[in-house]
């Protein structure tokens, strides 16, 4: 194990329709703070987990595995999670294992990763960078004013 920081990356793919395009992000921060990031399509179809993979691994062909010894992936894709920590609930889908192996063998290059999932809200950068890869504007995340929807209610009712 490697006492130096850990480059941070934050990966997060879309599907629209799911299947369908696909845009993947990745935010990678050195331990000095330099970011890149990476907003990219693909001229495949597919779901939203291929898509999260991919955005994964074109994050991992950025970096140089001789000159980044320790990484910490965070990812709101628990599936991608799980599979990639060792913690396989339940085999991939059929479709997806090559993939997910070859993301194994990336990971295997790099002397120390860990992953870890996050809540969505907590990936908002890479998600933004996934869906403007494909056409789509950022999601909102608004919080209703309170009591708004009781005076709805009430409107409704009087009308």
């Amino acid at each position: 194990m490697t006492s130096c920081p850990p480059w941070i990356i934050h990966c997060d793919g879309s599907a629209e329709p799911n299947p369908g395009r696909m845009g993947m992000g990745a935010v990678i921060t050195a331990p000095d703070g330099a970011r890149q990031t990476l907003s990219l399509t693909s001229s495949e179809r597919g779901c939203n987990n291929e898509a999260e993979l991919r955005a994964l691994m074109a994050a991992l062909h950025a970096l140089d595995a001789d000159k980044v010894p320790a990484l910490h992936i965070y990812s709101d894709n628990s599936v991608l999670v799980a599979q990639l920590d060792g913690h396989r609930l339940q085999p991939p889908v059929a479709r997806l294992a090559g993939l997910f192996d070859e993301t194994r063998g990336l990971l295997a290059t790099f002397d120390q990763v860990m992953l870890s999932w996050i809540p969505r809200h907590r990936n908002g950068e890479a998600d933004a960078l996934a869906r403007a890869a494909i056409g789509l504007p950022p999601k909102v995340t608004t919080k209703p004013v309170q009591g708004a929807s009781a005076r709805l209610k009430k409107r409704k009712r009087s009308g």
